[in-house]
C-alpha cells in the first residue's frame, strides 16, 4: 500500500470513528472497531471538542521531512543528466555513495545510502547495471573451451574425485 492510499486509509478510519462517537457508541468500542488505540480516540475527540477540524483530514505528510529540497532535487537532476565525468567524478558510472558525494557537496546534505536509494526511486529513477560482459570477449574461444577443453577436463576431474 503507498503512502497516499495510507493517508487516505488513515483519514477514513478517524471519520468513521467520529460518526461512531456521534452515534453513541462507547469510546473503547469505537477504538476496537475502527482498529486504533483507545488514546488516540481521546485525542481525536479532545481536538474535535477545541474545534480543530483538521483532525480528520489526512496529514500533508507523515514522518521526517525530506532533506533535499525541491530546488535541490531539481539541481540533482540537472547534474545527474549532465554526466557523473562533467561532475568532476573519474567514471561516467553514478553509484550510490557518487551520488550521495554529489549531494554532500553541493547542498551540505550527508545522506546514507538507502536514502539516496529513496530519493532517486522518488524522482523516477531505477538501478541500471552495466552489462557484465568486456567488450573484447572472444565468443569464438568461448565456445571451443566449452566443447572441447571442459569436456576433457571434467574428465579427468572425475577420475580424481572416486
Amino acid at each position: 500500500m503507498g503512502i497516499k492510499q495510507q493517508r487516505k486509509e488513515l483519514e477514513k478510519r478517524r471519520k468513521r470513528g467520529m460518526r461512531l462517537l456521534a452515534a453513541g457508541v462507547w469510546l473503547a468500542e469505537v477504538a476496537r472497531h475502527v482498529g486504533v488505540a483507545r488514546q488516540s480516540m481521546l485525542r481525536w475527540t479532545k481536538l474535535k471538542e477545541q474545534g480543530s477540524v483538521q483532525v480528520l483530514m489526512r496529514p500533508e505528510r507523515l514522518g521526517r521531512p525530506p532533506k533535499l529540497n525541491d530546488v535541490w532535487r531539481t539541481e540533482l537532476i540537472r547534474a545527474h543528466k549532465g554526466g557523473a565525468l562533467a561532475a568532476a567524478f573519474a567514471s561516467e558510472l553514478w553509484t550510490l555513495p557518487l551520488i550521495a558525494t554529489l549531494i554532500k557537496e553541493r547542498f551540505g546534505v550527508d545522506p546514507s545510502h538507502p536514502s539516496v536509494g529513496r530519493v532517486l526511486k522518488q524522482l523516477g529513477w531505477n538501478v541500471q547495471r552495466p552489462a557484465k560482459r568486456a567488450r573484447e570477449r572472444d565468443e569464438l574461444a568461448i565456445r571451443t573451451w566449452k566443447e572441447k577443453r571442459w569436456p576433457t577436463l571434467k574428465k579427468s576431474l572425475r577420475g580424481k574425485a572416486a
